[in-house]
């Protein structure tokens, strides 16, 4: 063992303090007696966040979802036309691409952010109508530019959108139109709101079930844990699709699209909280045998404190995990009820119904675009909200190298 020998010298008028001296090793350096040591101590939250913001696929996904929802929250300012203003003569009329340049007659250019009109031809073969993008017609287009009326969240009255043509009654369709001369790009911004808030609204319902039931499954065990745990292989063994289309085939048509909306979110939402419950009744057995727990029992806390105090809070990331790899399958879920035409119906606008235009394979050889782009909506949000929930479950557990 060592020895502590004090050294009372001074060296430039500054007491030196007590310097630890071991028998046989090296001292340590001597401190002045003014100052103090603290300690820095980590929380395990900022461990999760430095672990999640070191893995970049993850942080991508997250960027591309916030901006999902903000194309959702601002779908009326960003969309160039209303997602039900119809224009026959425009019938499947195909994308016009954004130009910035116009060629002068000398052979100069100059900058003309536009794009290009359209020339109505027949096709003798097929005898129908088409479209032929016509270099010589320009639509000048501009930013914040004044176009049809609406109200930015149903209260501030408005009239400007994000981009648009200058002239509101010259044809711009980026991504084309649809049967009936609709903007596609518009109306999939306004999709957007409905396909990505249905899978929030529909997580936390399933939220609530999945980690009220989970939690008292798993605290209390016995009888209780048993029905709980029936009740879920009962919910689990329905086959998902036919159990979907019975429900959503028993709404009524009079009911408004709102309430069948939120009627929809209820139906997606009343499968998917199984799995979340039986992940939470796992960690409740593994925890509630724990010190920290036995620790609040005896010092008195109450059954409902030891579950929403104690144990919940440390089950918080890898819930946010478990949620967020749930979203993508209510919006998959929301799609296909849509698709099968017993989901939302117009004129609500989702991912699904624009893809229910794409059910016939004339339209689909017609207007490929009605089934692009839709699709690639929705696979880019799902594939998102994986990656995203991947990074969440791996960064859940920060101190696993």
């Amino acid at each position: 063992m060592g020895k502590q020998e004090t050294f009372g010298s001074k060296t430039g008028g500054a007491k030196v303090g007590p310097v630890l001296v071991l028998a046989d090793g090296p001292s340590i350096s001597p401190l002045r007696q003014d100052k103090t040591v603290s300690t820095a101590a980590v929380g395990p939250w900022r461990l999760i966040a430095g672990k999640f913001f070191r893995q970049k696929v993850a942080v991508t996904a997250g960027i591309i979802i916030l901006i999902l929802y903000l194309i959702g929250l601002f779908a009326e300012f960003l969309a160039p036309a209303l997602p039900d203003t119809s224009r026959p003569q425009y019938t499947y009329a195909p994308p016009q691409g954004l130009s910035f340049f116009t060629a002068k007659p000398d052979g100069s250019s100059e900058f003309n952010f536009h794009v290009k009109g359209y020339t109505i031809a027949i096709d003798k073969v097929a005898l129908r109508r088409t479209f032929v993008v016509d270099d010589k017609k320009v639509v000048p287009v501009g930013f914040f530019v004044k176009g049809p009326a609406y109200k930015l969240w149903g209260l501030i009255p408005m009239n400007r959108h994000l981009i648009g043509p200058i002239n509101p009654n010259d044809p711009m369709y980026l991504l084309g139109a649809d049967r009936l001369g609709r903007d596609v790009f518009s109306r999939l911004i306004y999709g957007t709101r409905v396909s990505m808030s249905i899978g929030l609204v529909g997580v936390a319902v399933s939220l609530i079930l999945g980690v009220v039931l989970g939690s008292i499954s798993g605290f209390y065990g016995g009888w209780v844990d048993t029905l709980i745990q029936r009740v879920i292989e009962v919910v689990s063994a329905m086959p998902t699709i036919p159990l979907w289309l019975g429900l959503a085939a028993a709404i009524p048509l009079t009911w408004s699209p709102v309430t069948v909306y939120f009627v929809i979110t209820l139906i997606v939402s009343l499968l998917g909280w199984t799995s979340l419950a039986r992940e939470v009744r796992g960690r409740f057995l593994a925890l509630r045998s724990e010190d920290f727990v036995t620790a609040a029992r005896l010092d008195g806390s109450s059954e409902a404190r030891l579950i929403f105090r104690h144990i919940l809070p440390s089950l918080t990331s890898h819930i946010l995990a478990v949620v967020t790899l749930a979203v993508p399958t209510m919006i998959v879920a929301e799609t296909s009820l849509s698709f099968l035409g017993i989901g939302l119906k117009p004129p609500v606008v989702s991912w699904g119904v624009l893809l229910q235009d794409a059910q016939n394979i004339r339209t689909v050889a017609t207007a490929p675009w009605l089934l692009i782009w839709p699709a690639l909506a929705v696979v880019v949000a799902v594939l998102s909200f994986n990656f995203f929930g991947d990074g969440l479950r791996d960064a859940a557990d920060p101190y696993d190298n």
